[in-house]
């Protein structure tokens, strides 16, 4: 991503209201330099022309026809989880297939610009869409599925049978999730200088977000050191340490000695 890229991601992440799918469109400036955001904006248009509403429209009839537009005739459906193309939305967008956190971007933002209030719900290990408002009358549909509607024991099936929170995923929630699908596809690939430079990016537009663990700040500074910039990961795992050193002070201490050992490289 250039300097300006994601310059342009921070303001994003960081204005209220937060433009969701513009952040999303900006992750993508990662893997590709030349990124341009417009002609993905103009797809969402496009979709969201396609969308057929009655005069009289509430949720349950909402949802069904962002499904028929999205799930039926774009077929937007469920993609690898081993592939990065379904963590970027021009890539979703380009070819209708992505992870559900993705998909559900889609459906959202398809949704505002036909005016249907719409929002992310985050579950355990998946992500859906509220059609209506949250409040009121609405429905819950699963973007990954094409669109279906989620019954109670879809719900309890997803979220293994554990409490889930139904209210709209916080933007920044939703943008650390996405990034930290990214974090986690790295670990599942071959160990390679490749994936710590995806696993970088990832953390540092993580670091980026309002809200974010302090735990990046100690992971930025390993990859730095694996990647080959010694005193730019020992600065930054130091100052991890001085921001975790009155709560865990044996990880500080840890964070201190893996400095000196990435300066000792130098030598």
């Amino acid at each position: 991503m250039s300097a300006a890229t994601r310059a342009r991601f921070a303001e994003v992440v960081r204005s209220e209201p937060v433009d969701v799918g513009l952040a999303c469109l900006l992750v993508a400036g990662e893997v590709d330099p030349d990124l341009d955001v417009d002609p993905s904006l103009a797809e969402l248009d496009r979709l969201a022309a396609t969308v057929l509403l009655p005069p009289v429209c509430p949720p349950a009839v909402a949802a069904e026809a962002l499904r028929t537009a999205l799930g039926e005739q774009a077929g937007f459906g469920g993609g690898s989880f081993d592939d990065l193309r379904s963590s970027l939305l021009p890539e979703v967008l380009r070819r209708g297939e992505g992870l559900p956190l993705l998909l559900s971007v889609v459906w959202v933002e398809v949704a505002q610009r036909r005016g249907i209030p719409a929002y992310a719900v985050g579950l355990p290990g998946h992500v859906a869409v509220g059609v209506g408002e949250p409040e009121d009358d609405h429905v819950l549909v699963d973007p990954y599925d094409g669109g279906t509607a989620l019954s109670s024991a879809r719900l309890v099936e997803i979220s293994g049978g554990r409490p889930a929170d139904l209210g709209p995923m916080r933007p920044e929630d939703l943008l650390l999730r996405l990034l930290t699908n990214v974090r986690a596809l790295t670990a599942r690939q071959a160990p390679g200088l490749a994936s710590a430079a995806t696993r970088l990016w990832a953390v540092e537009l993580s670091l980026l977000l309002p809200r974010h663990p302090v735990s990046l700040r100690q992971e930025r500074g390993e990859l730095l050191v694996r990647l080959g910039n010694h005193v730019g990961g020992a600065d930054e795992l130091e100052t991890y340490a001085i921001a975790v050193e009155g709560a865990d002070e044996r990880a500080a201490t840890e964070a201190r000695r893996s400095a000196r050992s990435a300066r000792a490289q130098l030598n």
